[in-house]
């Protein structure tokens, strides 16, 4: 019986292996089929490493019955099994005698979604996330708008700093870091990023990104690196002796300021500026007292900081791995608020009619040739994300009319004006302009000629080497006999010793 099984899990592990390759044969047309397949594939991909966990002990072999069992069929009587073996299937059948068999190479066959088998993504995502392409951060922003002592962004401003806890740019003060409430809003928006990088990438292997970005993050913690929570300077070090300038002038450790004249001292300590730096510098070496008498407060405190710092570094790493969608929800929601209320309702009815007809669609697309199924776009609208042409006001709205050709980027022609000011600051651009030797690409925006970028760059370094002024003959020195030359040649003479 145990080669049996091994012979059934290698049959298995075959028929897995086929499913796969029959649907990564075929690139899907859609977002919502593409990430449907990517699911299917780590479903699959998952089923191969249990089987494969299964059949790894056949072969060990611990107890040795798979080597007993083969012993006794090469040995013995070969058909003396087999007629055993038959016995059993026969009683097995004979017990259950109106046991439906099952086709195993159906199991893993690609099928269209209908009612009995609809798509794994149809209620993965909202309809705000729209199968993946956009971030869905309405409840994170209005858990962020209930902290305490925070900027009153829109979510449009909060979709641009997010990820930036710095204070100043919506981040909230280091102080105010260490509330229970915050901390409980970075954990929402952590596992929101992290569940939607799971849902959207699903065969890339995601725990071993996460803990690569854990360790990266103890490291920086251990040298204090961590941008935001490095410890005080001040604690870590004692005040350096002060070298004053005159025997009667009087440092004033407060203001970090020297005077020269101490009358001037006395009446600087009746300043309301003095009295407050005083009052911060008693505060600072009383905090320094009490760390050195309570090393156990000073832990604590130390814990919860790296609770929230290791939160912090984990949602700016996920925001950069997944950049492209940020800068599209951006747009999104940016297009959405220049939308009527009509056309707001217009596009969820279209998407809502897409996801609940999915079912029908596949059927009936199943039954026509792909040369039957054509859309109707007799003004060659581009395609939306559904697959369907874009409204022709919007068409009209973003000049996607206009054609834009840039011969540094081959020859490539951008539809939209947007589209073509958006690219001299992508990298396909901006590496193209250093392989002609332009090291400047802010200097070169709206020029797409070879020939004139080229030719400016010669005259800006005309220009710059023209302009360019050497210190050393500006400043005049003259030697102990009157003569007047040149900083360098002066202290080139001096280092020879010829003067």
């Amino acid at each position: 019986m145990l080669l049996e099984d091994q012979r059934y899990i290698h049959e298995d592990l075959e028929r897995l292996e086929q499913g796969i390759a029959d649907r990564m044969g075929e690139e899907p047309k859609h977002i919502r089929d593409r990430l449907n397949r990517d699911h299917e594939v780590a479903q699959l991909l998952d089923q191969i490493q249990r089987q494969s966990a299964e059949l790894l002990p056949l072969y060990e072999d611990k107890f040795g019955l798979r080597s007993k069992e083969i012993l006794q069929i090469s040995t013995g009587d070969p058909f003396e099994e087999f007629y055993r073996q038959v016995s059993k299937i026969k009683e097995h059948h004979a017990r259950y005698p109106n046991e439906q068999a099952e086709n195993s190479e159906q199991w893993y066959r690609p099928r269209k979604g209908g009612d009995d088998q609809p798509y794994i993504v149809e209620n993965m995502f909202s309809g705000e996330e729209a199968y993946g392409r956009f971030f869905d951060l309405h409840e994170c922003h209005e858990s962020y708008l209930n902290l305490p002592n925070t900027k009153r962004l829109g979510y449009l401003q909060y979709l641009e700093v997010f990820d930036n806890f710095q204070p100043g740019y919506g981040g909230v003060k280091r102080a105010d870091k260490l509330t229970d409430q915050y901390f409980k809003y970075l954990g929402e928006l952590m596992e929101y990023l992290e569940s939607f990088m799971r849902r959207t990438r699903p065969l890339e292997n995601l725990d071993e990104v996460f803990s690569g970005w854990q360790q990266e993050f103890e490291t920086a913690w251990e040298k204090d690196e961590v941008q935001g929570w490095q410890r005080d300077k001040a604690a870590k070090t004692t005040a350096p002796e002060r070298t004053l300038s005159t025997s009667e002038a009087v440092w004033c450790e407060a203001c970090e300021k020297e005077f020269k004249n101490p009358n001037v001292h006395k009446g600087h300590l009746n300043g309301r500026k003095h009295i407050k730096a005083a009052e911060l510098l008693a505060q600072r070496q009383s905090a320094q007292d009490a760390n050195a008498n309570g090393t156990t407060t000073t832990f604590a405190h130390r814990l919860k900081e790296r609770a929230v710092a290791e939160r912090e570094f984990r949602i700016k790493k996920l925001t950069g791995a997944m950049n492209i969608e940020r800068d599209d929800t951006r747009v999104n929601v940016e297009r959405r608020q220049g939308m009527t209320e009509r056309e707001r309702q217009q596009e969820l009815e279209n998407l809502y009619n897409m996801t609940s007809g999915a079912q029908n669609r596949e059927a009936d697309e199943g039954e026509k040739d792909e040369g039957e199924d054509k859309l109707y776009n007799p003004l060659k609208l581009p395609l939306a994300w559904d697959g369907k042409p874009i409204p022709f006001w919007l068409y009209r709205l973003h000049g996607l009319g206009q054609e834009f050709p840039c011969e540094i980027c081959g020859n490539f022609v951008y539809r939209g004006r947007r589209a073509f000011d958006k690219h001299f600051n992508e990298t396909n651009h901006i590496t193209n302009l250093k392989r002609l030797g332009i090291t400047d690409a802010y200097l070169f925006r709206d020029i797409t000629s070879i020939e004139e970028a080229v030719r400016l760059w010669d005259k800006i370094q005309r220009d710059k080497s023209k302009g360019h002024i050497d210190d050393g003959a500006i400043v005049q020195m003259e030697d102990a006999e009157g003569n007047v030359m040149p900083e360098k040649v002066y202290l080139d003479l001096q280092k020879q010793g010829l003067l």
